[in-house]
Order: structure tokens, then C-alpha cells, then sequence
């Protein structure tokens, strides 16, 4: 039977990571989005000794406040409902607002913890096999070494980031390192996303 990957996508870190691997500040906004399922279904099939079926995809997310910015939220909001057309799980996190918004960029606020969280839960919950976080934030170091640590007999424990000769950086823990699926351009553009959700 093969094993059950879930995969666990912090959004905003992967989509800054595309655009400082592959991209320059003047391409378009939405090079870097990417299709969640299509990144999960390229991750189980890399090569390992025992086939995997991808589970679930889980994607963490901030959302802008309707109220302040609703341009913006429409375009989240479209993309956020594809991802879910698309059977992707989707968890979101209201943006925080400085109070020299808009001088000071909303912050993106819970969405590791959320994730993190998640992460944890779910290896306990014997809900994965594999789990593979796709993100570089080091918040995200503790969960990793967690689930090492307890559930290391019954689950695996993964991490793919971007590689470019811009890029370079992964989640690490100590030894024994989690496996990383590096993501080469070409990996990026076979799950590209390059709706403008902002003119649907």
C-alpha cells in the first residue's frame, strides 16, 4: 500500500522564494504563484523505495482585510477559491495592520504557528506517513524536531524548497537531516500558476 504524503505549503514564503530564485523585481506579481495539487502530485513522484499517494495538500495563508484593502482581498479570495476547487485545504490568517498602515505593509501573523501546529497534530493523529513542509521559515524548526522525535517510528519527515544559483537555503535540523526535494526552475514551471487574479 503505498504511503499517505500530506503536504504542508506556507504561501507566502514559497511564493517570496520563487520570485528571489527564478525571478526580478519588475516581472509580473504573479510569477511565483504556483498550483498546490500539481507541486504535491510532482513531490510523490520522485523516486523512493516505497510509492506514495499524495493525501492532502495544505496551504497557509494570509488574508488581507476586506475592509482596508478590498481590491486585494478579491484577488486573495479568487485565488484562495481555486485552490480549494481544486481539493486543496486551505487555512488563512487575517493580516495585521501597523498603525501607520498603509506607510508600514500589513504583516502576515499565525500562519507558521498554524501550520506548525497542524504538523504536529496530524503525525500524533497518525494522518500522514509522509510529511513534507514546503517553506524555509526557521519558526517552523520545533515542529520538525517534534515529530522526529515522537513520531520518527511510524512517520517520515521531509522538506522542498527552490534551488537557483540565487537560492539555496532549506529547513534543517540536526542529524539526521530531513530529506530535501529541491524545486529547480523547471519544477517551477511545471506547477506555475500565472492567473492575474487581480483582473478576474
Amino acid at each position: 500500500m503505498p504511503n499517505k504524503l500530506i503536504l504542508f505549503i506556507d504561501d507566502k514564503n514559497l511564493y517570496n522564494g520563487a520570485r528571489r530564485a527564478f525571478f526580478s523585481r519588475i516581472d509580473p506579481h504573479f510569477y511565483g504563484q504556483i498550483k498546490p495539487i500539481e507541486l504535491g502530485n510532482l513531490i510523490c513522484s520522485r523516486a523512493s523505495n516505497v510509492p506514495r499517494k499524495l493525501h492532502q495538500v495544505r496551504i497557509y495563508t494570509g488574508l488581507p482585510d476586506s475592509s482596508k484593502e478590498p481590491k486585494t482581498y478579491a484577488a486573495h479570495s479568487g485565488q484562495c477559491a481555486s485552490w480549494v476547487r481544486a481539493g486543496v485545504e486551505v487555512i488563512t490568517r487575517i493580516l495585521r495592520y501597523p498603525q501607520d498602515w498603509p506607510s508600514s505593509k500589513p504583516q502576515q501573523k499565525g500562519v507558521d504557528v498554524a501550520l506548525a501546529v497542524d504538523f504536529v497534530a496530524l503525525a500524533i493523529d497518525g494522518e500522514y506517513d509522509v510529511g513534507v513542509i514546503a517553506a524555509t521559515d526557521t519558526d517552523l524548526k520545533p515542529a520538525l524536531e517534534y515529530v522526529r522525535r515522537k513520531c520518527n517510528d511510524r512517520c517520515q519527515i521531509e522538506v522542498a524548497a527552490w534551488r537557483s544559483l540565487q537560492a539555496r537555503s532549506r529547513l534543517s535540523i540536526t542529524s539526521p537531516n530531513p530529506w530535501c526535494h529541491w524545486l529547480y526552475r523547471t519544477d517551477y514551471d511545471a506547477v506555475a500558476d500565472l492567473v492575474d487574479y487581480n483582473i478576474r
